[in-house]
């Protein structure tokens, strides 16, 4: 089969290549998914570049140990292991894997993914898990509730603009923070005011909000306690850029250790797939209150460039690796 092979860190130019892989064969609990679409994440960047460094520890010294990236995927189950009981050939799921997306076919365990919503293509449904995920864990972690005044810090990203979706579906108040090239599409997702970055600091509205959601880290703690009502409270998603080292790890642990202070509280995300979840962004789907951003497509050869472009920053939405025919 054809798959994305990552061979050492670094540009993906460079580091990946198109090449004929074994086919792969599914465990007692495992299912074997064709793979129609899989969309590209932050977090695949920084594993194909290889920074942080830390991230190196968990993958590999050199390469990792898995050389096909890619988390998100959609697509058809093709067969199955012997103990599998949820899935059987032709069920259409989602969901998010370790790695090994960027393929024609990926293995996964049995609870990994999900049904697919009914509503939503393969290219749609490969968008949601990893950003879902993340957004609706972090509005859970913010506490947010109908009324609340809600600031997403990166509105326009990927996780940012299920944020924004899934803020409103709460019944809050949303304020979407992006640059001015991507004012429409965070009004279009639902937000009811916009900040454009380039143009304001949203910190010194002076407790503004009740929740502020953080997908950039562009803000020091300090600046987002100032923004916060009494009572408010800020949950850090992510971190400043640092060294290659460690990356943003020294902001986040500023941040883990930050806690209620002046009447506000900071709090940090760190999200983890689960089924459930994957079952509530479905309902949120089926009831037409999520639809994915998707910005734009690529096809699998072209996935170097979908992952190098993701790298670039600015993201307006998601991007996706269309694979098979029905994506």
């Amino acid at each position: 089969m054809r798959a994305i092979v990552q061979h050492g860190y670094g540009d993906p130019g460079e580091v990946l290549r198109v090449e004929d892989v074994e086919h792969p064969a599914p465990g007692d609990r495992e299912v074997l998914v064709r793979v129609e679409a899989a969309s590209v994440n932050a977090k695949d960047w920084m594993e194909v570049a290889g920074h942080p460094y830390l991230f190196r520890l968990a993958l590999g010294p050199f390469r990792p140990r898995n050389p096909v990236p890619g988390a998100d995927v959609a697509g058809v189950v093709e067969t199955v292991g012997p103990k599998v009981t949820r899935w059987r050939p032709g069920d259409e799921v989602f969901g998010e894997l370790p790695r090994g997306t960027f393929a024609e076919y990926a293995l996964a365990t049995e609870d990994a993914v999900a049904p697919k919503p009914a509503g939503l293509g393969f290219a749609e449904a490969a968008a949601v898990p990893l950003a879902g995920i993340t957004a609706l864990q972090g509005i859970r972690a913010a506490r947010v509730r109908p009324g609340h005044r809600v600031l997403i810090n990166g509105a326009s990203g990927g996780v940012g603009t299920f944020a924004v979706q899934i803020a409103k579906s709460q019944g809050a108040h949303v304020t979407g923070v992006c640059r001015t090239d991507a004012l429409d599409l965070v009004r279009s997702i639902g937000a009811d005011d916009v900040v454009d970055y380039t143009e304001e600091d949203f910190t010194r509205r002076e407790g503004s909000y009740d929740r502020i959601l953080d997908m950039v880290g562009s803000h020091s703690l300090a600046d987002y306690r100032r923004a916060l009502r009494s009572g408010g409270r800020c949950v850090v998603a992510t971190g400043m850029p640092g060294g290659k080292v460690l990356g943003p790890l020294p902001y986040l642990l500023q941040a883990m250790s930050a806690g209620s202070r002046n009447g506000s509280t900071v709090t940090t995300l760190s999200a983890k797939p689960n089924p459930e979840d994957l079952a509530e962004l479905t309902r949120l789907a089926d009831a037409g209150q999520l639809r994915p951003a998707v910005d734009r497509t690529y096809e699998l050869s072209d996935a170097p460039a979908a992952v190098a472009a993701q790298g670039a920053g600015h993201a307006r939405g998601k991007t996706v690796v269309t694979i098979g025919g029905g994506a």
